[in-house]
């Protein structure tokens, strides 16, 4: 009889021995498990904010195409005489123009602000330089502030906070 309870005794420390690395390779799979988790997670957030980032510009290159149409109307409208502004036709097409200025403002589109700000090449590409008085004259005397702005000959456009077109303009010396 004492020898069963020396083999139940041997048996029953192999089996707590077994039993405590069965709880240690537990423990480990569950904190794998837990890291894989926190991984996965993380990387579902990120992939989130990706596709918002790529949603966000997707319209990009369409907007692109259809800002030389703008530009279009922005010249006709500057070359129409005010006399026949008032004109049904006429009063139509300037309609159409700002549904279309509408429609991208509503889009995440602004212009860029040119004319009397600094230079700034990150928003502005210079496409010329004049001297300009404080009259206005581009003749030489009392000159405005180097680097100026004093002409725009595109306007620029802001996507959602990034430059898609940077404003063409020409600049005081």
């Amino acid at each position: 009889m004492d020898e069963e309870k020396n083999i139940n005794s041997a048996d029953i420390k192999k089996l707590k021995k077994e039993l405590e690395d069965c709880k240690a390779k537990c423990e480990e799979y569950l904190d794998g498990w837990k890291r894989e988790r926190a991984d996965f997670l993380n990387y579902k957030k990120e992939e989130m904010e990706r596709i918002v980032e790529l949603i966000k510009y997707a319209n990009e290159e369409l907007i692109l195409k259809m800002l030389p149409i703008l530009d279009n109307f922005l010249i006709a409208e500057k070359n129409i005489p005010e006399d026949i502004k008032k004109d049904k036709n006429v009063a139509g097409l300037l309609q159409i123009h700002q549904q279309l200025r509408d429609f991208l403002k509503l889009q995440g589109i602004e212009e860029i602000k040119a004319v009397g700000e600094k230079f700034d090449p990150n928003f502005h590409e210079a496409v010329g330089e004049t001297k300009v008085t404080e009259n206005g004259d581009p003749t030489p005397g009392e000159s405005k502030e180097p680097g100026i702005i004093i002409e725009e000959t595109q306007k620029g456009y802001i996507l959602q906070g990034k430059v898609i077109r940077p404003s063409k303009v020409k600049i005081n010396k």
